[in-house]
């Protein structure tokens, strides 16, 4: 299934749904309220509860409580309790990193990276916008960047899993685009911590839908690809990352992993940041971020 959370632009309700038959389909109407308005909840309350929703959307007929693309507004498809962000976990990405030119960034010792275990930090949720959204540049910063990534979603509460289990534990997968201040997380990462330059207010788009583990055929091996304004920027596929996604799940659950968190892949070479003359995004650049089987976000800069 395709999960969503989306509003109807005509009423403003914000309802559950399944994006099918290119429609969006209303399960919590459909259901009369037999299935809570809460992706959180639905993941929570197991897999019989995706078994109600598949059913309920199953019964849409392509008219009554199902909506055009132009209908809705898409939200996040499920808010996470938190978001796990796995660093430099593309190989190529990292030899990327050691050729910034930045003098704040020349600094921090990226040709010492160890890979012993995966390694990252948290996200504020609050971030979260969904696909087709329009994000402010922070005045904060002068240096705006993308990242396209893969957000690994929980649907099972887990504490340190194995990595032969951890598949287990995933309900599916959204793509991920990791929206950076490169100025203010340089300074952070002078100070060994960071919050700021990834945490601000829609950092963070997540969607355009929550794809199910049984429609893909090999999480692994998905093409990603990035396009600034129309042109690629970033073209790689998760058989690229250092830790795969079973890996990342294992080694992530050694905190208590629960419904609807989200670990991210990290995110392969291409950034702006790379380039010998950066030029930082602006006002009307459009971000698109297309995963294999997981669709398109979009994103605005204003």
């Amino acid at each position: 299934m395709k999960l969503t959370t989306f509003k109807i632009r005509e009423t403003g309700e914000q309802t559950i749904g399944v994006y099918q038959d290119d429609r969006y389909v209303d399960v919590v109407a459909l259901s009369e309220g037999a299935i809570i308005a809460s992706m959180p909840a639905i993941l929570a309350a197991g897999p019989g509860a995706l078994e109600q929703v598949k059913s309920v959307a199953a019964q849409a007929d392509g008219s009554e409580h199902t909506y055009s693309e132009d209908e809705v507004e898409l939200q996040v498809p499920v808010r996470p309790g938190k978001i796990i962000h796995t660093s430099c976990n593309f190989d190529a990405h990292l030899e990327e990193l050691e050729g910034w030119e930045a003098s704040e960034w020349k600094e921090h010792g990226w040709d010492s990276f160890h890979f012993e275990h995966p390694t990252g930090f948290l996200e504020a949720p609050s971030c979260g916008v969904g696909s087709g959204a329009t994000i402010e540049i922070p005045s904060f910063t002068k240096q705006l960047d993308y990242e396209i990534e893969v957000a690994i979603v929980i649907g099972k509460t887990c504490k340190e899993v194995s990595v032969a289990d951890a598949m287990d534990y995933v309900v599916g997968l959204m793509i991920f685009n990791d929206v950076s201040a490169r100025d203010i997380q340089a300074r952070e990462h002078a100070n060994n911590v960071i919050l700021m330059g990834k945490s601000f207010d829609g950092s963070c788009p997540l969607g355009p839908w929550l794809v199910t583990l049984d429609e893909l055929e090999d999480p692994n091996n998905l093409a990603m690809k990035m396009y600034l304004n129309g042109v690629l920027r970033q073209d790689s596929s998760t058989a690229n990352t250092h830790y795969n996604i079973a890996e990342l799940v294992s080694w992530w659950s050694h905190m208590t992993l629960e419904p609807g968190d989200v670990i991210t892949t990290g995110s392969p070479p291409g950034v702006i940041s790379g380039m010998k003359v950066p030029e930082w995004m602006k006002s009307g650049d459009v971000m698109e971020c297309r995963v294999e089987g997981l669709g398109c976000l979009v994103t605005r800069v204003a």
